[in-house]
């Protein structure tokens, strides 16, 4: 297992008022190294996601995991999430933020501007559909029981991607709606429904069935990675 190196980094938000916290791992070497945004759920960038950077980085490469929340009212800051997902869900400013973490990744040492991907769980694993759309320079997107973007046949533009869902959730459905849509737009993608789950399935691990889930939705996420990233 390669050795990695992690740090903190100060992201400025698109309108440049203000910055973002995120959690930077990478591994040791001169690379260059595919990077990875990692997109939290409501609970913010916590171990968990800083966790899941590491392990990113522990496979070769560099991730970045974002506080969309960060030095701003936890209130205020879901008010725009909910506005921007109903109103504007392709051109919202939680969206043009992550762009702008992403511009930061891509100037990082040793990390290939070519090569960028992103993963999201829940709220997270919405805007990583969106950005599967609206970044052009997207390679591979990885959703975890997120909400489809509107209108769906946005999708016709997506780069490659993956899915993750459990049987038991709000997201089932949308996980169906989605394979069909990608299927119809000849999108590459593999999405899996995991019986005997239910919502968070990758973070709580409440049950064996989604202990196994999560190891499985990792592996998959790792060869869909390495086909379309590496």
């Amino acid at each position: 297992m390669p050795q990695i190196q992690t740090s903190t980094i100060s992201v400025p938000r698109a309108n440049g008022k203000g910055g973002m916290d995120t959690f930077l791992a990478k591994p040791e070497g001169a690379g260059p190294f595919p990077g990875v945004i990692v997109i939290h759920e409501i609970f913010g960038l916590n171990d968990n996601i800083r966790e899941i950077a590491r392990q990113f980085a522990e496979q070769g490469y560099a991730a970045l995991g974002v506080d969309l929340f960060s030095n701003r009212n936890r209130m205020v800051c879901m008010m725009q999430i909910v506005h921007g997902m109903l109103i504007r869900p392709l051109n919202n400013s939680m969206l043009a933020d992550l762009k702008s973490a992403i511009a930061v990744l891509q100037k990082q040492p040793n990390v290939d501007v070519n090569r960028i991907g992103a993963v999201g769980f829940c709220m997270g694993g919405a805007y990583a559909l969106q950005l599967a759309i609206t970044d052009k320079g997207m390679k591979a997107a990885s959703v975890f029981y997120g909400a489809n973007p509107k209108p769906l046949e946005a999708v016709a533009e997506a780069c490659p991607i993956i899915g993750s869902y459990p049987d038991k959730d709000f997201t089932t459905k949308a996980a169906q709606e989605l394979e069909v849509s990608l299927t119809k737009y000849n999108v590459p993608h593999d999405i899996k429904i995991y019986d005997n789950t239910q919502h968070s399935f990758y973070n709580r691990q409440r049950t064996p069935f989604e202990v196994d889930a999560s190891k499985d939705a990792w592996q998959r996420m790792l060869s869909f990675f390495e086909k379309h990233l590496n």
